[in-house]
């Protein structure tokens, strides 16, 4: 079964997660909440000494709020205080729960002034998302970030396909990548992925293991005007469906 796209759930059924849905919370940095004077509140120490540290105004609203809505929307999962979670991070650095029985499976995206949050229960996934700049874009060298077969896909497109095809590429190795919690041990030109404007997102192969594509599954996403980017998943069996994060506890 290949992963879709389910209908918009309702703000009531947010917090619904049954095995086969994977719940991606859109956020929006420059907005924020109607609270976002109290987001530091639930920040811990070291998030906070994090978010001292950005020089720019800019940045450190967007760091704030990707790691306010994240805390309160596992809260949510979870019914549980969101200045109370406790993260930790796997060898890689993929972050996860600290102490956590509900299964719950999260991973964190954001470009510019969008973030996206994924949940899963049970289900080992990766997200990323990359804001377009068209008046800034310079065609992009994929050597070093491609493997063969993406690198000749990518040059035999047409030159006004190449932008969209380069973050294309990009970001669904980067969600892979995310969902097997491999960083930097994964090499980007180790596995294929599919980069033609006419086809689906999908993982086609990987050179140490030609049985890893039947294991994942990959969607390309497009949640927002200017923004691009893929969600994977462990199995095949699965459907997403976007939520917009207000602020508001569950």
């Amino acid at each position: 079964m290949t992963p879709t796209q389910s209908d918009r759930e309702t703000a009531s059924s947010a917090y619904e997660l049954p095995p086969d849905l994977i719940r991606i919370w859109r956020v929006y940095l420059d907005r924020g909440p109607a609270n976002n004077q109290q987001l530091p509140d639930i920040l811990s120490p070291d998030e906070l000494d994090r978010a001292r540290r950005f020089h720019f105004e800019r940045d450190r609203r967007r760091f704030t709020v990707a790691k306010s809505a994240l805390r309160m929307i596992l809260a949510g999962y979870l019914k549980s205080d969101p200045k109370a979670l406790v993260f930790k991070f796997g060898p890689q650095g993929k972050p996860c729960l600290a102490i956590e029985t509900s299964g719950i499976r999260f991973n964190v995206s954001h470009s510019e002034e969008v973030a996206l949050i994924a949940v899963a229960r049970e289900r080992e996934l990766g997200v990323d998302v990359e804001y377009l700049r068209l008046s800034e874009w310079t065609e992009k060298n994929p050597e070093g970030f491609f493997s063969e077969r993406e690198i000749a896909v990518f040059r035999s497109l047409p030159r006004h396909q190449m932008q969209a095809a380069f973050f294309t590429c990009w970001t669904r190795k980067e969600a892979y990548i995310k969902a097997r919690g491999g960083g930097l041990s994964i090499p980007l030109d180790g596995f294929d992925v599919s980069l033609e404007p006419d086809k689906p997102a999908a993982l086609l192969h990987v050179k140490d293991d030609p049985n890893e594509p039947a294991r994942w599954g990959m969607v390309e996403l497009r949640p927002a005007s200017g923004y691009i980017g893929a969600l994977v998943a462990k199995g095949k069996d699965w459907r997403f469906s976007f939520s917009d994060w207000t602020g508001q506890p569950e």
